[in-house]
């Protein structure tokens, strides 16, 4: 009788708590983004990237070699593109390479760190609702820059809200401090009679 190797442990189908954990990360996958995120990057990059099967696997799939995630982010710059190699590779380094170009790019392009997958989110298939995540957020970045290299519709994408910087002369920053005082109210006769800090709860 064989015996399976040591290496095929970690290999089989995960129960318990990862399984859990792992349904709870499939389950804010959607569908209906994939599509908008399959059209977009079509419209963006042009017919030369190819679509995805429909579904998690097939939208892996599609990015898992950064080629595609690498044209999009060079086709939001309007000057000088940021990754200036692009080449699939079947090895698994370059490919991981090529993830990592595309998040230092979209990072420079104005992706915040929170909205940022990890390679693995995308490579190993870990989190692809956080790869959805950071190219909602590209997509409403670009369409809020307005700097004329969005391709698509508009509503796609929420418009992020833009500092809006104001001056305020010194009077009116004056008259704003006594509104603030005002606000506050009044600790008069405010105490801390009463309280109890640090004493062990009784429990009956």
């Amino acid at each position: 009788m064989a015996t399976k190797g040591v290496g095929m442990a970690n290999k089989g189908p995960s129960y318990g708590m990862s399984r859990q954990v792992q349904d709870k990360i499939d389950s804010k996958y959607d569908p209906e983004l994939e599509q908008i995120l399959v059209e977009w990057i079509n419209r963006q990059c042009g017919s030369g990237v190819g679509r995805p099967e429909a579904g998690k696997l097939g939208f892996q799939a599609w990015l898992k070699d950064g080629c595609v995630l690498s044209e999009l982010i060079n086709s939001l710059f309007p000057g000088n593109k940021p990754i200036k190699k692009i080449q699939s590779s079947p090895m698994a380094f370059k490919q991981m390479e090529q993830i990592s170009q595309f998040l230092n790019a979209a990072e420079k392009y104005g992706v915040t760190k929170t909205d940022m997958f990890q390679t693995v989110d995308l490579w190993e298939g870990k989190d692809l609702a956080a790869v959805q995540r950071t190219l909602s957020a590209l997509g409403s970045l670009a369409v809020t820059k307005e700097e004329g290299t969005y391709n698509g519709d508009p509503n796609w994408f929420f418009k992020k809200a833009q500092e809006n910087k104001r001056e305020f002369s010194e009077d009116q920053l004056k008259a704003g401090k006594n509104v603030i005082g005002l606000q506050m109210g009044s600790n008069k006769g405010a105490s801390q009679e009463g309280m109890s800090y640090g004493r062990p709860r009784q429990i009956l």
